[in-house]
C-alpha cells in the first residue's frame, strides 16, 4: 500500500492544507503473478519429473532397474559431495576474508569510492554468500556427477596382472585409477583458484588489498590468508608433475613411422621423466615458501621460488628435452628408439587381441599343373558365395515385401542354417515395420494399429535361380506369414534396426497383424515389454515425454495399454549397459522359437600404456556404413578393446540378456562388479544360440587396421616402413571407401575343413597389388573361434589385387559382348562382392554381376553372370560352375586367357563374341522386342505390351543358346599349344 500527501487549492488558489490518498496496489495483478510463478516452477518440476518416471518405468519393465538406480544414486552421491565441497571450500574462503578485514579502511579516493559498494552490499551478505556458493556448488555438482564412470571403475577397479615395462605398474592403475586421480585434480584446481579469485575481490572490498592507496599494498592477514591459498596451488601443482611421470605412458606422442603412436620414447624416458622429477621438488619448496609466509608476512621469497619453478620448467621441461632429441635422438633415431617401439609393438598388440595372429608366407601362385584337381578342389576349399547381401536387398523388397509398409534392410546379414541336414551360408533379412509406407499417416494408424513387422526372410547364399526368372535368390524362408526351413517361430516384428517410434499395443485398439488373400487379420500384443499406461500420472508423464497431449486423454488407451519404444538393438542394449561400445551390426536369428537380434557389445579404455589409440568411427567406416550401421562409442579414441559381451535383443517382446564372452577381461569384470546381476554367465548360452554366434565385424576392422603397421614384430622392421599394409577401397562401389570384410565359409591353409570365417585383403600403401589375405575363424562353436591366419604374398613377384582384377575386366574387350547384352535396354548392371579365396598356393577371385531392369516390374537386381579368375586366368559365365569350368579348362571348356599366363600366340575367342550369325539374329530380336514393349507401355496398350515381353524373354533365351553353342564349338587346345581362334 502506498500513500500520497499533496496539498488542494481553495477557491482562491490557495492551498488549503495536506489531504492525503492512499492508493491500494491491485491485488488481483499480484496473486495472477504469485499463481504465474507457483505453476511455472510446478510445470518444471513435472517435466523433470516425468524425465526420471518415465525412465525409471522403462528399466523396470525390461528388468534392468538397478542399472537405473546405480547410475541414478552415484551420480547424486557425487553431485552432492563434490557440490557441497566446493560450496564449503569457497564460502568459508570468502567468509575468512571478510572475518580478516581491517577495522578501518584507509582515507583515500579508492577506499571511498569502495565505501559505495560495501554499504549496499552489508545489508544483503549472507545471501549474496549462499547466491555465490550455491552457484558454484550447483556447477561443480554438475560436472562431477557427469563422471560417474570414472568413480565406479576406481571403486571396483580389477587387476589386469600385466605391468608396465617402465613404472612397473599393474596396467589397471592407468586405466581406473589415474583418470580419477586426474579428476581429483583437476577438482582441487577449481576450488582453489575459485577460493582465490574470491578471496581476493574480498579483501580488496574491504580494504586488505591495496591499489592506489598510500602506505602497504595488503594487510598481513590478507596476505598470509592468499599465500596459503597460493601454497596450495603449487602444492597441487606438484602433485600434477607427480602425475605426469605416469601419464608419459599412455600420452600420444609422434613417431614418423605412426600417427598414433602412444608411450614413452627415448626422449620421454631421459629427458622429461627427469624433469618432472625436478619440477615436482621444486614445487614442493615452491609450495612451503608460500606456507612461511604465516610467519614471515612478506611475498618476496615465495614469489622467487614461483619464478625459479616457472623458468625451470621452460628450461627443464622444455628446452632439455628438445636439445636431447636434437643432438642425442635425431642422429641414430632407429637405435635409440628401437627399445621403446618394442613396446609399443608389444603393448598395441596384446590390448587390441591381435598378438596371437599367425602370420606364414603365401606365393601367390598355383605350382599344379592338374587343372581338373583343382577344379574338384574349389568345392573343398569355399563354399562360394554369390548372393551378396549388400546387392539383393531390393531383390528381397520386390519380391518378399508383401505390403507397402514392410521394408528390408539396405544391407542383409549372411548367417548359418541347416538345411536339408547340411549347413549352409544363408543371407537373412527381417521384414520390418516401414512407417512411411502406411496408406494414410495419422496418429491412430502410425502408433496404434501399424505396430510391427512380421517374418524373417532367408536365401541360400550360394546359389540362384536357374530358370525363370533367372537369377532370383533361393529362398530357404518366404511368403507372408513366412514358411520354409527355419522351423516354427514367433514371426511378429516389434523391435528393429528400422522400428523408431513409439506404438500403444496391447488396449482396445485392434493391431494390423497382416494381411493375405482373406483380408486383414488382426493381433493384439501379449509380450512381457512395455510401460503400463494404466495409471494417468505415467499417461501424463509419456505425453509430457513424447510432446503428445492425446496420450493423456485418448480413448484408444485403455486398460492393458502400454507403450513400447526405445525399440531398435542397438538403443536398447546401450540403455541397460551404458558402460559398453555398441557394434554397428546387430543382426537377426532364428533361435529357440524366437527371433532374436544378436548385439556385439566392446568393453575399451583409452589408457592402456604403450598401446597406440585409434579412432573408432574412423576405423570401422567401409563402404558400406551408414546413418544405421555407424558405432556407438563413447570414447572417441581407444587404445584397449574387447568383444566382451553378446547381447540378444526379443524381437517381439525386447527382452534384453547379456552374455560374458570373454570371461578374462579386467574392464568387465570391473563393471560386472559395479552393476551386479546384470550380466549372465557364458554358460547361459543356449546351444541354438551359440550356433549363431560370429565374430563381429567392427572389432575385425579396428583389428585389421591395426595390423596392417602391427603385423610386423620386431623394431627394426617397424621403424623402416617397408612393409606397411593398408586396406584397399571397394573395388565394386564408387564411394573411395575402404572394402568391407567379407563373411564366408572357406578353408585356409592348414585347416582340416572349411570354417564360417571373416576376411579381407591388404594392398601395399601406394600400390594396388595384393600384400596379404587374412582371414579370422568367426564360428563362436569352433575351439579356433578368434584365430587369425594372415597368407603374406612375396613382395618381389606382385601379385594382383582386387582393385587390379575389377579394372582388368573392365577393360578388357572380349567380355564387351557379353556387358553389352546385360545392358540392353537401359539395364544397368551392379558388381557384387569381390571375394578373395587361397586355393593350391594361389588366389581365386569370384565376383557375382547383376543386372537391374529398366522396366518398373523387374527394376531390382539379378544375378546373371559370375567372375572368376585365378592365376590370371578370367572367365565370364552364367553360372559359376560354368566360369569355374572355363578357368580350369574343364568339360571341354577352353579358359578366356588372360594373356598374363607367359602363353603367347592369340587369344581365343570371347565367349560372348558377336560373331555367330544366330547371336546377332538373336540379340536384335531383342532389341525390338524392348523397343516394342517400350512404346506399348506408353500408349497404354497392356497386350502388345505382354506379347513384346514373351518376344524379349524368347530372344534372350536364344541369345544366351547361341552364346553357349559358340563355346561348344571351340575347338579345345592342348595343353602348352598356341590357342587358335575359331572361325
Amino acid at each position: 500500500m502506498r500513500t500520497l500527501v499533496f496539498q488542494m487549492p481553495d477557491r482562491s488558489g490557495r492551498p488549503s492544507g495536506p489531504r492525503v490518498r492512499t492508493v491500494r496496489a491491485s491485488r488481483g495483478a499480484r496473486s495472477l503473478l504469485i499463481t504465474v510463478g507457483i505453476l511455472a516452477v510446478l510445470m518444471i518440476g513435472f517435466v523433470m519429473f516425468a524425465g526420471i518416471w518415465t525412465d525409471w518405468l522403462w528399466y523396470r519393465s525390461v528388468y534392468f532397474s538397478s542399472v537405473f538406480s546405480t547410475m541414478l544414486w552415484t551420480k547424486v552421491g557425487l553431485f552432492c559431495v563434490f557440490g557441497l565441497v566446493m560450496a564449503l571450500v569457497v564460502g568459508a574462503n570468502i567468509y575468512l576474508a571478510h572475518r580478516l578485514r581491517p577495522p578501518l579502511s584507509a582515507m583515500s579516493a579508492e577506499q571511498q569510492n569502495l565505501d559505495r559498494y560495501r554499504m549496499g552490499i552489508a545489508p544483503y551478505k549472507a545471501w549474496v554468500l549462499l547466491g555465490i556458493c550455491s552457484v558454484v556448488g550447483l556447477i561443480a555438482g554438475g560436472s562431477a556427477a557427469a563422471h560417474w564412470r570414472l568413480w565406479l571403475l576406481t571403486t571396483n577397479a580389477t587387476p589386469f596382472h600385466i605391468k608396465d615395462p617402465q613404472f612397473h605398474k599393474d596396467v589397471s592403475f592407468y586405466t581406473f585409477d589415474l583418470p580419477w586421480y586426474r579428476f581429483l585434480l583437476d577438482f582441487g584446481f577449481a576450488a582453489v583458484v575459485l577460493s582465490l579469485v574470491a578471496a581476493a575481490l574480498v579483501h580488496y572490498l574491504y580494504g586488505g588489498l591495496r591499489i592506489t592507496s598510500p602506505g602497504g599494498r595488503a594487510t598481513a592477514a590478507a596476505t598470509g590468508h592468499l599465500s596459503v591459498l597460493l601454497g596450495l596451488f603449487v602444492s597441487l601443482k606438484a602433485v600434477a608433475y607427480w602425475l605426469d611421470r605416469y601419464a608419459l605412458a599412455v600420452k600420444p606422442s609422434g613417431l614418423k613411422s605412426t600417427d598414433n603412436w602412444t608411450g614413452l620414447r627415448y626422449v620421454d624416458a631421459n629427458a622429461y621423466l627427469p624433469a618432472k622429477t625436478i619440477l615436482f621438488c621444486i614445487a614442493v619448496i615452491c609450495a612451503v615458501l608460500f606456507f612461511a609466509t604465516l610467519w614471515r608476512r612478506t611475498w618476496s621469497l615465495p614469489m622467487i621460488g614461483f619464478g625459479l619453478m616457472v623458468l625451470s620448467a621452460i628450461l627443464i621441461g622444455g628446452l632439455y628435452p628438445a636439445l636431447v632429441q636434437k643432438f642425442q635422438v635425431q642422429p641414430n633415431e632407429a637405435a635409440k628408439e628401437a627399445p621403446y617401439i618394442q613396446k609399443n609393438i608389444d603393448a598395441t598388440r596384446a590390448a587390441y587381441g591381435i598378438d596371437d595372429s599367425e602370420v606364414s608366407d603365401y606365393t601367390g601362385k598355383s605350382s599344379s599343373t592338374d587343372k581338373a584337381a583343382l577344379r574338384k578342389d574349389v568345392a573343398g576349399a569355399a563354399s562360394v558365395r554369390v548372393l551378396d547381401p549388400n546387392v539383393v536387398s531390393p531383390t528381397f523388397q520386390q519380391m518378399q515385401q508383401s505390403r507397402g509398409y514392410y521394408s528390408f534392410p539396405s544391407t542383409l546379414d549372411v548367417d548359418r542354417y541347416t538345411v536339408d541336414g547340411q549347413e549352409q551360408d544363408t543371407v537373412v533379412g527381417v521384414r520390418e515395420l516401414n512407417i512411411n509406407g502406411i496408406p494414410e499417416n495419422n496418429w491412430i494408424n502410425d502408433h496404434f494399429k501399424y505396430t510391427h513387422g512380421y517374418g524373417v526372410i532367408a536365401a541360400k547364399g550360394t546359389t540362384a535361380t536357374g530358370s525363370d526368372p533367372v537369377g532370383q535368390p533361393v529362398y530357404t524362408e518366404q511368403n507372408l506369414p513366412t514358411s520354409g526351413k527355419l522351423g516354427p517361430y514367433e514371426q511378429r516384428i516389434y523391435f528393429g534396426e528400422r522400428t523408431t517410434q513409439y506404438s500403444i499395443v496391447g488396449g482396445p485398439t485392434k493391431e494390423l497383424d497382416y494381411a493375405d488373400k482373406g483380408g486383414e487379420r488382426t493381433t493384439t500384443y501379449t509380450g512381457k515389454g512395455g510401460v503400463s499406461l494404466d495409471n494417468p500420472v505415467t499417461r501424463a508423464a509419456y505425453a509430457v515425454t513424447f510432446g503428445e497431449p492425446q496420450i493423456l486423454y485418448s480413448g484408444a488407451i485403455g486398460h492393458g495399454s502400454k507403450i513400447l519404444y526405445n525399440r531398435t538393438p542397438k538403443e536398447r542394449v546401450e540403455a541397460v549397459a551404458p558402460w559398453l561400445t555398441i557394434d554397428g551390426d546387430p543382426y537377426p536369428a532364428v533361435v529357440d522359437g524366437h527371433v532374436e537380434w544378436i548385439v556385439d557389445a566392446y568393453t575399451t579404455s583409452d589408457g592402456y600404456p604403450y598401446a597406440s589409440r585409434t579412432t573408432l568411427g574412423e576405423t570401422t567406416t567401409d563402404s558400406l556404413t551408414d546413418n544405421q550401421r555407424t558405432v556407438v562409442a563413447h570414447q572417441n579414441q581407444v587404445n584397449y578393446i574387447r568383444n566382451s559381451v553378446k547381447a540378444t535383443v526379443d524381437a517381439y517382446d525386447g527382452t534384453v540378456k547379456l552374455y560374458q564372452w570373454d570371461t578374462q577381461d579386467p574392464v568387465l569384470k570391473t563393471w560386472m562388479k559395479a552393476f551386479p546381476h546384470t550380466v549372465q554367465p557364458r554358460s547361459a548360452i543356449s546351444q541354438d544360440l551359440m550356433s549363431h554366434l560370429r565374430y563381429p565385424q567392427d572389432l575385425f576392422k579396428v583389428q585389421r587396421q591395426l595390423l596392417a603397421k602391427y603385423h610386423v614384430t620386431t623394431a627394426a622392421q617397424f621403424y623402416s616402413g617397408s612393409e606397411v599394409w593398408q586396406v584397399p577401397d571397394d573395388p565394386a562401389s564408387k564411394s573411395g571407401k575402404a572394402v568391407p570384410p567379407y563373411y564366408l565359409s572357406l578353408k585356409m591353409p592348414g585347416q582340416n575343413s572349411q570354417a564360417f570365417s571373416l576376411t579381407t585383403t591388404f594392398t601395399p600403401t601406394s600400390r594396388d597389388n595384393l600384400a596379404s589375405f587374412m582371414a579370422v575363424d568367426a564360428d563362436a562353436t569352433s575351439p579356433d573361434y578368434g584365430k587369425m591366419r594372415i597368407l603374406k604374398l612375396p613382395l618381389n613377384s606382385p601379385v594382383e589385387g582386387p582393385q587390379q582384377v575389377q579394372s582388368k575386366f573392365n577393360s578388357d574387350g572380349r567380355f564387351a559382348p557379353d556387358l553389352n547384352l546385360l545392358k540392353r535396354g537401359d539395364s544397368t548392371i551392379e558388381y557384387g562382392n569381390l571375394l578373395t579365396l587361397p586355393l593350391d598356393g594361389g588366389l581365386l577371385y569370384v565376383e557375382p554381376v547383376y543386372v537391374r531392369g529398366s522396366d518398373p516390374a523387374i527394376n531390382y537386381p539379378l544375378l546373371q553372370k559370375v567372375l572368376v579368375d585365378f592365376d590370371g586366368t578370367m572367365a565370364f559365365k552364367d553360372t559359376l560352375d560354368e566360369a569355374l569350368d572355363a578357368v580350369f579348362q574343364t568339360s571341354g571348356s577352353p579358359p578366356a586367357d588372360s594373356g598374363s599366363t607367359g602363353g603367347s600366340g592369340a587369344k581365343p575367342p570371347s565367349t560372348g563374341g558377336t560373331g555367330t550369325p544366330e547371336l546377332q539374329k538373336a540379340l536384335a530380336d531383342a532389341q525390338q522386342a524392348y523397343d516394342d514393349s517400350q512404346t506399348a507401355m506408353q500408349h497404354g496398350d497392356w497386350t502388345a505390351y505382354g506379347s513384346a515381353q514373351k518376344r524379349l524373354a524368347d530372344a534372350l533365351k536364344r541369345a544366351q543358346a547361341a552364346e553357349k553353342g559358340t563355346t561348344a564349338r571351340a575347338t579345345p587346345t592342348p595343353t602348352g599349344a598356341t590357342p587358335t581362334p575359331t572361325r
